[in-house]
């Protein structure tokens, strides 16, 4: 806590020579604004308040303020998630590179002039934090610089939890900076690190931890601490301190709205393992062949054992080619019964008609929401899918509720030129137990045949999307029986 002037000044001047100093990498520093007690009482005067502002936010990578902490900052009351979005913005404008506005308290809390409504009311059911990063910051680590995801902090992210109905949330704040700077730490570590390079490559999800990344760990971490929280003493008990995040039951969503809560999900999809079950959704084949052309469609869709296929367009852009594949291969998954994906191009896929389902990167996930395509799929009744290659990514899946999640790349692959190093099997893993058990999860990349399949499936996912598999297959009737029996 810089709860005095000269404590302020003093941290500010050290930060600057850390900053400064040419000959080493700056540290990343994250600065937790201790300002007001949960209860409301100021714990700082103005003259600290002014000197952290001015000495030590300009050398901060992110401020982490609670509800009461922001509206002390700005001299403003914060009513309405658009203010909170507004205020990010101003704080950001007094020199730290990010800011997260922290949801641990409603806006209905210490306020009585906040009118109840929908958007207010959000921040009573969940824990909803707000993060803006700058362009700097956000152009740092970003795989695709010239397109936004719906993580990128840049765009500003609500990250969302259910709020638990405990008392037990002493340092919780003080937790989430701390794990933040933790997990980006982590994720620094295992890029430097010689001990993640197999082949000269990264693998596994943490060389992608960036800012954001760290921020929805982190919120996760906390999370599962409330949940397990117990009263220690007098008064409101500590987070408890866990393990790394390890459950669905704790891991956020990054929203598209902070005031949406009613949010349909897609037309749901249950693995092959689980079509026993009394769910009547659709049953996801245990390989997910993606091809690029009509004519394999039109071998793969007699031959035994493919339930669904992804249609994937690498030679052209062009509108009117793509449309005319799209209905040619529509026909033909119909007459044969076999579902049609179609990658990317949504608009398309929508006026051709007869497709069962969207897949979208996170790029094409975006701009699909920029344009309002969501809606009009949601409405059209297709399935959609969605990759993931970061923690952020899989926030942002989770928050548009999808009828599967797809992870890669899992091993190497030639077959498309991908940002992400590739994963493993440990984060197949651990993307298992961090999705929802309703939730099939698809993994892709290198892939290449019946014996990689296998230890896929035993690594928890429920299908994979295979390419060379298949098409470089002397015998694709075989490769497809080898497959499906690897997946089961």
């Amino acid at each position: 806590m810089l709860g005095t002037q000269e404590l302020a000044d003093e941290v500010g001047s050290w930060l600057r020579k850390l900053k400064e100093n040419g000959e080493k990498r700056a540290p990343f520093v994250v600065v937790d604004p201790v300002m007001i007690t949960t209860s409301g009482h100021k714990l700082v005067d103005d003259s600290a308040k002014v000197a952290m502002i001015e000495k030590v936010f300009p050398y901060a990578d992110l401020v982490t303020p609670n509800k009461f902490e922001a509206e002390e900052l700005l001299g403003k009351t914060l009513c309405t998630p658009q203010d909170v979005e507004d205020g990010a913005r101003a704080i950001l404008a007094m020199g730290p590179r990010a800011v997260i506005i922290k949801g641990g308290h409603s806006l209905l809390e210490g306020n009585n002039k906040v009118v109840e409504s929908e958007e207010t009311n959000a921040s009573v059911g969940y824990a909803q934090d707000y993060l803006l990063l700058s362009n700097e910051a956000a152009a740092e680590g970003k795989p695709v610089k010239d397109r936004a995801r719906l993580c990128d902090g840049s765009r500003g992210v609500w990250i969302r939890n259910d709020r638990y109905d405990s008392d037990h949330t002493h340092g919780t704040g003080c937790t989430l900076s701390s794990a933040i700077a933790s997990a980006w730490a982590m994720g620094q570590r295992e890029r430097d690190s010689i001990g993640s390079s197999i082949g000269g490559e990264n693998v596994g999800a943490l060389c992608a931890m960036r800012l954001v990344d760290a921020c929805c760990i982190a919120k996760s971490y906390v999370n599962a601490g409330i949940a397990r929280g117990v009263q220690l003493g007098k008064g409101p008990g500590p987070v408890v301190h866990t393990g790394f995040p390890n459950s669905y039951k704790n891991f956020p969503t990054i929203e598209l709205s902070a005031s949406n809560t009613s949010m349909s999900p897609f037309p749901a999809m249950q693995s092959y393992h689980s079509a026993k079950s009394s769910s009547a959704a659709p049953a996801l084949g245990r390989i997910l062949p993606i091809v690029d052309t009509v004519e394999w469609i039109e071998q793969l869709v007699s031959t035994p054992g493919i339930e669904d296929i992804q249609l994937r367009f690498k030679d052209t852009t062009d509108y009117d080619i793509i449309l005319d594949r799209i209905k040619r291969s529509s026909a033909l998954c119909q007459s044969a019964g076999v579902r049609l994906w179609i990658n990317d191009y949504w608009k398309a896929a929508l006026e051709a008609g007869g497709c069962f389902g969207i897949h979208l990167g996170q790029e094409d996930l975006a701009s699909c929401v920029d344009a309002g395509g969501l809606d009009l799929i949601r409405d059209a009744g297709l399935a959609f899918g969605v990759s993931t290659h970061s923690y952020s990514e899989l926030c942002a899946a989770l928050g548009v509720r999808p009828s599967y999640i797809s992870l890669g790349p899992v091993f190497s692959t030639q077959s498309k030129d991908v940002k992400f190093d590739p994963q493993g099997l440990e984060t197949v893993r651990q993307w298992r137990s961090l999705i929802p058990p309703d939730i099939p999860l698809i993994a892709i990349g290198g892939i290449g045949n019946a014996d990689v399949a296998k230890v896929v499936r035993e690594a928890g996912a429920e299908c994979s999307a295979v390419i060379g598999a298949v098409t470089k297959a002397a015998d694709v009737k075989k490769a497809v029986e080898a497959l499906n029996a690897a997946m089961e």
